[in-house]
């Protein structure tokens, strides 16, 4: 089995290596396009062209980041420490990340769970427009605990709630949050946003009872 694993690794890493090399061809002819001034009646097809270019170098770059989902075995991860290692690493700019659960506080999860806190922290950023704060706490439920993520931002319409977390949603990769909910998924534990639009975002994931601590 690991060295199934270990092939299909190798295989997947020499795939995106071809591909990104073509894509650097393909981008950097692009750049030399754009220097010459095309005609103005091509502007439209050239951005495009670009922009899918641009797309499909971030959805490698991805998968190269989420390839072992599944791949090792779930194990107890302490909450606090993904929010703090997560945004250590988020785009977060001016916005401030409060951290109010405690420390004592564990999931059963996948190993990459804290790409879900990065996923959020990210989201948050990205479209979340006069957004100034992303705040992380813990509630009881009656099936479980409830991880919480909210924020002060734009918030998610109501139409878009079940939609973020499709393949292929929205104007980056489309794969943050459907690949957030595929690893929470692992050991049953599920994630709905539940905020009011023009308010701000708020994720809520529920932690089944024996995949928390």
């Amino acid at each position: 089995m690991g060295i199934k694993l270990s092939v299909r690794s190798l295989l997947s890493g020499i795939t995106r290596h071809d591909i990104n090399n073509q894509l650097s061809v393909q981008m950097g002819y692009l750049s030399m396009l754009g220097k010459k001034q095309p005609d103005a009646t091509h502007n439209e097809y050239f951005h495009k062209v670009a922009s899918a270019a641009e797309r499909i170098s971030a959805m490698i770059e991805f998968t190269k980041e989420y390839e072992e989902i599944g791949v090792h075995s779930p194990s107890w991860q302490n909450c606090r420490i993904l929010v703090e290692k997560a945004a250590k690493h988020a785009p977060l700019g001016t916005v401030m990340v409060k951290n109010n659960i405690s420390v004592e506080i564990e999931v059963f999860a996948d190993p990459l769970v804290v790409k879900v806190f990065y996923n959020l922290m990210e989201n948050a950023v990205r479209y979340g427009g006069k957004i100034t704060f992303i705040r992380f706490s813990v509630e009881e439920s009656g099936d479980g605990h409830l991880i919480i993520c909210e924020d002060d931002g734009n918030g998610v319409v109501s139409e878009e709630k079940e939609k973020i977390f499709e393949r292929g949603f929205g104007k980056n990769t489309g794969l943050g949050l459907f690949l957030s909910r595929e690893i929470l998924s692992i050991t049953r534990i599920t994630i709905t946003e539940k905020g009011t639009p023009g308010k701000g975002a708020r994720f809520e994931i529920l932690v089944p009872k024996g995949t928390y601590r």
